[in-house]
């Protein structure tokens, strides 16, 4: 039974014009509730306030008309097209009237239903254009229209025309007219009951319109607003809605980092014994960015309270020294660390170099994962419940339910945007309040990244290791590939080696792209006989991948052909060349990535790019940055304008919120407006009375509303 009287938390399936299959439609684009229908704001604007007389029409303007219907019906042409048209004539009170005819194709539907009758008044709005069958008369194809009622009085204003009119992105079969319509009416049937949810303090200082105005003039302007302000988001309306959303976030935010810094962890002490352990396994003289990282870290793991804190470096910067610097801290108190990688292949390769960092201390690291032997498994489980097992590198097998640990310490998660966050807690909580570090290689514009993870503590390694060979990207045409094959024969011959990649492992009917195993053949037999090449895949078992890249990195095999499987955590300083087939498939920070496998050594590294045509502007724009830069904070202030904020973090994997009118590349400084604003709310609340209501807000919203964990 529908409720008696509509409210935010109605369902959406009661109001009025929707019913069981649009609220399906609907609910595909989250919107379950009248609120979440609210929040669907449009994505432009259209000026159709303004009436022409047909008379004054000029061909290719767009344009709002009021016309007296004079005919109408369905027209079959010879080529069996059916067109429904109507012929008008102004009914603006032009002095010298004319006719114009609107057509709709395929517009059976309208005969069906009885849209139109002679003598109708009704507001078209469309592009006028030269009529090719009619004798100097103009025409409408597909015009919005808006018929006038026979009694006018007492009638609700148009939404299509004679106003600044909201459209949306259609949701299915539900286009921009119906969504009007459903937004008029909900607004119409809450009135006024819209409660605002900004403390009231906050709204008065920051001279915010109240919530309620905000939803109704941001879906039905008043006209006393700039259509290009409307455009550009920025009314009073507009800018009230985009700070709430960012306000609330930074707030949660504010207040989980808060929390967290009360919360009682491990007082890690840093003795003698950890400074000699630290200087015995590092391979090399750190950079001032790595100690600059490592100093915050280890502050961090000293205080009273869990660490919480984001690693973030480019490919190659020496992440992963860092993190085995600060398990050494952990492991010198006495307490297990364990480091969760999202693939085997990365796992593994993290295993194996901390395995030999390890050798000339008395401390103990093991690899966990799927692809091996149950029994083995089931003994090395055992080992580290027991505390035998120092240091555990793993997948998402670490966090198996009969996965315990005696004494966990330290939770070190790499590639973090590849695990959801519950993946993240699960480890974490196999440990009493360990300290986490959590690592990315996909560079987040600082900006976002502050406020994204404003429950973290962030730190950056904005410089590469001495000894880094530059990498040169070259754009290869297919004309050229010949020629290509030869520059990698010669660099071999020299005793380098070279990587191959390939969008998908085998043909597909459905794609027109080079497959890896068919490809290493062709490579393997035809282009280069007289050099080993290997062959990588996902498909492959753990043990057949560990074989492939232990015989590359020994130098056995000196090409090797792979999918995007060597994307990260491959290693191999004497792979100075990169072959990226199809490389207008890859994201910008997927090449980067794959690029970021070479350059590894004191040798110049090359990385070649096979784009096949046609290509889109948006792919020419990635292969053009790939070619011009290897920054990846450059890279990756490009790829989010190139992909936007939503395709950008891809699915809640980073656990990242998602907005529904903020846009955190058009509305950067209203974040940092709002950031400022909830962190002054959060240290400084203006009330006790405010401050709980506040926060009972969050807590029953939070995780609903931006996919976040809980405040408090």
């Amino acid at each position: 039974m529908p409720p008696y009287q509509l409210q935010l938390t109605t369902e959406v399936k009661y109001l009025k014009g929707v019913g069981p299959a649009r609220a399906e439609l609907l609910a595909s684009r989250g919107i379950r509730t009248v609120e979440d229908l609210l929040y669907y704001t449009p994505f432009r604007y259209e000026d159709r306030t303004h009436l022409t007389a047909i008379s004054n029409l000029i061909p290719g303007q767009m344009a709002t008309i009021l016309a007296k219907v004079l005919t109408c019906g369905l027209i079959r042409t010879r080529r069996g097209l059916s067109i429904y048209e109507v012929a008008a004539t102004d009914a603006s009170g032009a002095a010298r009237p004319r006719m114009i005819r609107c057509k709709w194709f395929n517009g059976g539907y309208i005969e069906r239903n009885k849209v139109f009758c002679a003598g109708q008044q009704i507001f078209f709005y469309g592009k006028a254009e030269q009529d090719p069958y009619g004798t100097g008369n103009l025409q409408m194809i597909q015009p919005q229209f808006e018929i006038v009622p026979e009694n006018n009085e007492g009638e609700k204003e148009s939404l299509e025309v004679g106003r600044l009119v909201p459209i949306y992105e259609s949701i299915g079969r539900i286009g921009p007219r119906v969504l009007r319509r459903l937004l008029r009416s909900a607004l119409e049937s809450l009135g006024g009951r819209i409660p605002d949810t900004l403390p009231p303090s906050v709204r008065i200082k920051n001279r915010l319109v109240d919530r309620a105005t905000a939803f109704h003039l941001s879906h039905f302007p008043d006209g006393e607003q700039p259509i290009e302000n409307l455009s550009r988001f920025r009314t009073p309306a507009q800018i009230r809605l985009i700070f709430e959303e960012f306000f609330n976030v930074s707030a949660g935010l504010a207040l989980k980092r808060h929390k967290a810094k009360t919360v009682p962890g491990i007082e890690f002490r840093v003795t003698e014994e950890v400074r000699r352990n630290i200087k015995t396994i590092l391979p090399f003289h750190p950079t001032k960015a790595q100690k600059r990282v490592l100093k915050e870290i280890v502050d961090d793991m000293r205080s009273p309270h869990p660490m919480n804190r984001l690693l973030q470096g480019d490919v190659g910067s020496g992440k992963t020294i860092v993190a085995v610097q600060a398990a050494l801290l952990a492991m010198a108190n006495g307490y297990q660390a364990a480091l969760m990688a999202p693939t085997e292949i990365l796992a593994t390769q993290h295993y194996l170099s901390v395995r030999q960092l390890l050798e000339p201390l008395p401390y103990t690291a093991d690899l966990l994962i799927s692809g091996r032997k149950a029994g083995d498994k089931k003994s090395l489980k055992t080992r580290i419940a027991r505390g035998e097992t120092s240091l555990v590198v793993g997948t998402h097998a670490l966090i198996e339910s009969d996965v315990e640990f005696a004494k966990l310490g330290l939770v070190v998660v790499d590639e973090q945007h590849r695990f959801g966050v519950l993946q993240r807690y699960q480890l974490i909580r196999k440990g009493p309040q360990p300290d986490v570090l959590v690592m990315t290689a996909t560079p987040i514009p600082r900006t976002l990244a502050l406020t994204l993870y404003g429950d973290l503590d962030f730190s950056v390694i904005d410089e590469l290791p001495p000894n880094r060979s530059p990498i040169t990207t070259h754009l290869v045409e297919e004309s050229a590939r010949s020629q290509a094959f030869e520059f990698v024969r010669g660099k071999v011959r020299t005793g380098q080696q070279a990587y191959v990649v390939y969008p998908i492992i085998e043909e597909s009917s459905k794609l027109d792209l080079r497959p890896a195993v068919k490809m290493f053949e062709h490579l393997s037999i035809n282009v280069f006989p007289e050099f080993k090449v290997g062959l990588l895949h996902g498909r492959l078992t753990s043990s057949e991948k560990e074989d492939v890249m232990r015989r590359f990195k020994q130098g056995e095999i000196q090409i090797l052909v792979s999918t995007t499987v060597v994307e990260v955590g491959v290693d191999v300083p004497n792979a100075t060349l990169m072959l990226i087939e199809h490389a207008e498939r890859f994201g910008l920070a997927q090449l980067h990535q794959l690029r970021g496998r070479i350059g590894r050594g004191s040798k110049k590294s090359h990385c070649l790019l096979f784009a096949a045509d046609p290509r889109s502007p948006e792919s020419d724009e990635r292969l053009r940055t790939m070619t011009e830069t290897t920054d990846g904070f450059k890279i990756s202030e490009i790829d989010l304008k190139l992909r936007g904020p939503g395709e950008f973090f891809g699915t809640r994997q980073w656990g990242i919120p998602a907005f529904r009118i903020a846009n955190v590349l058009r509305d950067q400084e209203i974040l940092e407006w709002a950031k400022g604003e909830a962190a002054d709310f959060a240290e400084h609340p203006p009330s006790p009375n405010e401050f709980q209501a506040y926060v009972k807000f969050l807590r029953q919203n939070w995780s609903r509303r931006y996919g976040l964990a809980g405040v408090a």
